[in-house]
């Protein structure tokens, strides 16, 4: 299997991997985000809109004579509010159990594209790179893909995998923490 460094050179095997292990680590990332914000159905809007009208009502009423109306609004907006908070606690739940299972799913078919890539490239270089840019990590890099050509370092799958999920996950997060500043 005398394979040349030119060989190597035009490979997508290694951009293409890449971009497997970054779009896992972005659907990931997508989904926990969705899960932590939820969402806000059309009833808990309008129960929001009747508390705070209740409340408005409620303070606008200060007069002595009116503090009997005033408290009784006050109780209808709590009464309110903890209907609302029952609302939400199962909504959330309901949420949680929906996402819980995407992520599942996910890491499922993440873990069977991990198998079949780490099958496919399984002795097999992926990259290949200079051994002075990966000097003291060569040895480590190449395992299970050869040793040295042409005073390159082959990069085996596995390496490969697991810098590609360090470099996606530092991406993902800047990405992330990024939108949530600008949005």
């Amino acid at each position: 299997m005398e394979e040349t460094l030119a060989e190597h050179g035009k490979s997508l095997a290694a951009p293409l991997i890449f971009m497997i292990v970054v779009t896992f680590q972005f659907l990931s990332r997508h989904v926990e985000h969705k899960k932590k914000r939820g969402s806000v159905t059309d009833m808990e809007i309008q129960l929001r809109t009747e508390i705070k009208q209740l409340f408005k009502e409620a303070s606008s009423l200060s007069q002595p004579s009116t503090f009997a109306q005033a408290a009784k609004l006050r109780r209808m907006a709590v009464t309110k509010e903890k209907e609302l908070a029952k609302i939400q606690e199962s909504h959330s739940k309901d949420i949680k159990l929906s996402y819980d299972s995407y992520l599942k799913v996910l890491m499922i078919v993440k873990v069977f594209t991990y198998f079949g890539l780490i099958c496919w490239f399984w002795g097999v270089p992926v990259a290949a790179t200079s051994k002075q840019l990966v000097q003291p990590f060569g040895r480590m890099l190449s395992w299970r893909a050869g040793g040295p050509l042409n005073d390159n370092v082959m990069v085996g799958i596995i390496p490969w995998l697991i810098v590609s999920t360090r470099v996606g996950k530092f991406i993902c997060r800047k990405v992330f923490n990024w939108k949530k500043k600008n949005l």
